[in-house]
């Protein structure tokens, strides 16, 4: 059942000038849940990877990111690429186990489903959120992967 946030939660499409707010808040959020995991190489390459620049480039290309915000401050974000791959679903301490990250989700897949997505749905899984991620229906698909020392579980979901 969804907390008090859910009345002031409002969802909209991010613009290159979100790019730093939402580096800082995935960084802020993967140092406590997800870095502590990674080697120093991954910890350095993770964090390359979502500098300003970095998002602000997904922004301008094959990804769409929706945010959460609630009182003009970001609890939430979620981004797709290419429309089919789940690559970031991100949710304030606060609200995590509250509904926002379903309903993040629920709301990306709708967009998806209008730019005519498949139904399948892929997403790299942080180990610490792959129980997450099955309850939103993806399942595991492979044993966890390192890519330049960034570990990941691969995950897939089929809408039927």
């Amino acid at each position: 059942m969804p907390g008090k946030w859910a009345e002031s939660v409002s969802i909209r499409p991010a613009n290159a000038n979100d790019a730093e707010l939402m580096s800082t808040f995935i960084v802020n959020l993967a140092e406590k849940f997800i870095l502590f995991e990674f080697s120093e190489r991954g910890r350095a390459q993770f964090l390359s990877d979502h500098t300003p620049a970095k998002m602000r480039e997904r922004i301008n290309g094959n990804f769409r990111y929706h945010l959460a915000e609630a009182d003009h401050e970001l609890v939430g974000l979620a981004g797709i690429r290419d429309n089919a791959h789940l690559f970031h679903l991100f949710v304030a301490e606060s609200l995590q186990c509250q509904g926002l990250g379903r309903r993040l989700w629920e709301y990306a897949v709708a967009e998806c489903r209008k730019e005519s997505n498949s139904g399948i749905f892929t997403v790299n899984s942080s180990k610490n959120a792959v129980a997450a991620y099955e309850r939103l229906g993806f399942s595991v698909t492979g044993p966890m992967q390192n890519m330049n020392d960034v570990l990941f579980v691969p995950m897939q979901l089929a809408f039927l």
